[in-house]
Formats: structure tokens, C-alpha cells, sequence
């Protein structure tokens, strides 16, 4: 059973920064992809950051050049640096990881608690 724990979550001001790392227990393949969610209150989840197994990356377009992905496959952990962070970056923050099913990534069923990120001054 795999078992995802988010943290590294907190309050912080706008254009500061934040670190979130996700700790996976249990089997994982390595040919998932990693990545970060969020959800903001009244919107629905949203993909912010993918990485594969090969180090490409994607990013939602909001968050691009400011939050780079990043994963340890020996530790099996991954992270999120967020950077130049802004109040509409607030939001819980879930890592997971996706399956590539026919040309489409598909989020699995590892959901965690997340961590609560606030931007406000």
C-alpha cells in the first residue's frame, strides 16, 4: 500500500519562497511520473507540476519558471521549490504520482492530506 506525506507547507509573504517534499512509502514504480496538485478553496484540483521518469517536466502555466520540480528516485521523494510566491498561489498542496495511459497521464489513487500553503503579507 502506498502511503504519500506532504510537507514543508506554511504562511509566508508574497515573492517569498517555500520548499514541499512528498514522501512516498510502499511500492511506487519508477515509470510514474511525480507530481504536485493543488487545490484552491471553491476551485477544483489542479495539476501544477509533472516530472518523469526521464526528467522532463511540465508546468501549469501559472506557475511556470517560478516552481521547479524535482525528484529522488533513491530516496523515492520528490519536491516542489516555489518561488516568488503570490496570494493566488494559496491553496493544499497534494503530491501524487500518474500512469501514462494511452497518450494521457492519469493521476493514481494516492492521495494524501497535503500542506497548506497561504501567500498573504
Amino acid at each position: 500500500q502506498v502511503h504519500l506525506v506532504e510537507s514543508g507547507g506554511g504562511l509566508v509573504q508574497p515573492g517569498g519562497s517555500l520548499r514541499l517534499s512528498c514522501a512516498a512509502s510502499g511500492y511506487i514504480s519508477s515509470f510514474d511520473a511525480r507530481v504536485w496538485y493543488r487545490q484552491a478553496p471553491g476551485k477544483q484540483r489542479e495539476l501544477v507540476a509533472r516530472i518523469t521518469r526521464g526528467g522532463s517536466t511540465n508546468y501549469a502555466d501559472s506557475v511556470k519558471g517560478r516552481f521547479p520540480i524535482s525528484r529522488d528516485n533513491a530516496k523515492n521523494t520528490w519536491h516542489l521549490q516555489m518561488n516568488s510566491l503570490k496570494p493566488e498561489d494559496t491553496a493544499v498542496y497534494y503530491c501524487n504520482t500518474e500512469v501514462l495511459r494511452t497518450a494521457a497521464w492519469v493521476a493514481r489513487g494516492y492521495w494524501g492530506q497535503g500542506t497548506q500553503v497561504t501567500v498573504s503579507s
